[in-house]
């Protein structure tokens, strides 16, 4: 299939699976514009739905927009639709962060279309896990989806865990000190379970998890600032199972390609039946962020910590319509 061959509500349809990825307090810092006659689609990062606080650099908004961009890759892979992507294709932009032609002289990436069962079932679970170790040829499987898009998963030592775990706690207690990151965190959730008030986006209470009843849960909780009613309470697993994703530079591409590989491994994970969460907190402090890393591996730099493990797989959280994400554009220039 050509590019002048795809239609709208093909692309919409791409669309619809691309959004599904997880990003930031699910803001979904994403819009996508379909040029008809040029049969390009364009991913650009949305800076209405950047978090200036915890993430004045917009590496966590770049780690989102590329999950999405790896979603498309897989949707359109399982619809037989061969892509192109160019990363940051226009320095005059630098919202635009990529471009995918559907051109059927490029190269088809038909493992991906294994993932597509995956990616409405991927969670974050803010959950407990149980203590069943996950086995080392998973833990090479999800290593070697990271490096397909040119990244390192990599599983830390005991030690180095306690350390990741106490910058976690570290992080927490800037955030409680800190007016800014509060209001941040405040604006995109929701404290009412079940009461939506047709929100789109954010995090809403019924996806907080329960309050660990024994000592500090290794997730983000989103209710620590206040009580959320019938939240519950649960005991965490005392050891998590932790992964680290890095990448050795730290560039808006190195950052491109690792939310391209934080998603590939994270529905590979899906697939494996593994639950997930993701924790970002001691990334969002560059004074702790260094100190993330694992001296002993070969990672320059940390993008995401991940916890895998085997246990519910959390309830979805609300995504806005296609509709608001995706514009068609009657024009034929390139982006």
């Amino acid at each position: 299939m050509t590019a002048t061959h795809l239609d709208p509500a093909t692309v919409a349809r791409l669309v619809d699976d691309a959004v599904t990825a997880p990003s930031m307090h699910n803001a979904q810092p994403w819009k996508f514009v379909f040029r008809t006659g040029s049969g390009v689609l364009a991913l650009y990062g949305d800076p209405e739905r950047a978090m200036t606080r915890t993430d004045p650099n917009n590496r966590a908004l770049h780690l989102g927009c590329a999950a999405a961009l790896f979603n498309l890759r897989v949707s359109a892979a399982w619809n037989g639709l061969p892509v192109r992507v160019r990363l940051l294709p226009d320095d005059s932009e630098p919202w635009l962060l990529a471009t995918v032609a559907f051109d059927g002289t490029a190269g088809e990436e038909r493992e991906l279309a294994s993932l597509h069962d995956a990616v409405r079932r991927r969670r974050t679970s803010r959950y407990p896990f149980g203590d069943e170790p996950v086995p080392d040829a998973l833990l090479d499987g999800l290593a070697a989806a990271a490096r397909m898009e040119g990244c390192r998963l990599t599983v830390p030592d005991t030690w180095h865990i306690d350390t990741v775990l106490g910058l976690v706690r570290d992080a927490e207690h800037r955030e409680e000190i800190d007016p800014l990151v509060r209001a941040e965190t405040a604006a995109w959730t929701s404290r009412v379970r079940g009461a939506t008030g047709g929100r789109r986006d954010g995090v809403p209470a019924a996806a907080f998890g329960p309050k660990s009843s024994a000592g500090p849960a290794p997730v983000r909780d989103f209710g620590r600032a206040g009580p959320v009613p019938d939240r519950g309470w649960a005991v965490f697993e005392k050891r998590p199972q932790l992964a680290l994703l890095g990448t050795s530079g730290d560039t808006r591409t190195d950052w491109l390609h690792a939310g391209q590989a934080l998603e590939r491994v994270l529905l590979q994970a899906t697939a494996d039946g593994l639950a997930t969460s993701m924790t970002s907190q001691p990334l969002e402090w560059p004074e702790l962020r260094w100190t993330v890393r694992d001296p002993v591996a070969a990672v320059g730099h940390v993008q995401m910590v991940l916890r895998l493990g085997y246990g519910p797989a959390g309830p979805a959280t609300p995504r806005r319509p296609v509709s608001e994400v995706l514009e068609v554009r009657e024009i034929r220039e390139l982006p």
